[in-house]
């Protein structure tokens, strides 16, 4: 599968975001944080604006869903243009069906958890999806501090999926720098969001490779 990077363009300027897109040219996907200030204490964009991203890069669109309601809403972001949709199974009242529904549609399903929300009880749930999102940092804002309790975490879900044969990607976001990603990628964790250190850099397509170097060393 080999190592992904996908910068959020919630650390981006939200007035120039097809420039933004166009900065990291050399990314894997482009990570969307859409937040609905009731799951999350934040408020971010919605799904005209992910169209109109869409629209303009050609780079995959990674949505991550903290909103209430995603069993509702995650389809229609597949129609709107995203390659990849992630809701929160702490929101999710159908789990199974959402990501049935996204998958039919075309785009790959994944699920988010929570800092200390375990991986284990959804341990059934696994073959439905493509990609497991573990939070490093409480999810509603960009610039926090990696939280490193949960590599262990990482390397439990990496241990499952090897149990059951399964090829799906392990994601994290929050605090990905180069300072954080080695460790999560050598506990198994082959997508890394960055926002902060991406979107800071002098030169974001420099700084992707940087991150996606320091990832792919970790795992030789």
């Amino acid at each position: 599968m080999g190592i992904q990077i996908a910068p959020s363009i919630l650390a981006a300027d939200f007035a120039r975001l097809a420039d933004e897109a166009a900065a990291v040219s050399n990314a894997d996907w482009l990570h969307v944080d859409v937040m609905d200030n009731h799951f999350v204490p934040n408020l971010t964009l919605g799904m005209p604006v992910v169209e109109s991203l869409a629209k303009a890069t050609d780079i995959p669109l990674d949505c991550h869903l903290m909103i209430e309601d995603p069993d509702r809403w995650a389809p229609g972001y597949v129609e709107a243009g995203a390659s990849s949709v992630t809701f929160h199974i702490e929101a999710c009242r159908a789990p199974i069906r959402t990501a049935r529904e996204i998958r039919a549609k075309g785009a790959r399903a994944a699920m988010a958890l929570r800092p200390a929300t375990p991986i284990e009880p959804y341990e059934d749930l696994l073959p439905e999806l493509d990609m497991i999102l573990i939070m490093t940092v409480e999810p509603g804002f960009g610039g926090q501090k990696f939280l490193d309790v949960c590599v262990p975490k990482i390397r439990r879900t990496r241990q499952l999926l090897e149990k059951h044969g399964l090829e799906l990607w392990i994601e994290i976001d929050g605090g990905v720098s180069a300072d954080t990603i080695e460790q999560c990628a050598e506990a198994g964790a082959d997508v890394f969001v960055a926002g902060s250190a991406v979107y800071a850099a002098d030169d974001p397509n420099a700084m992707v490779e940087n991150l996606r170097g320091l990832a792919e060393q970790s795992t030789r």
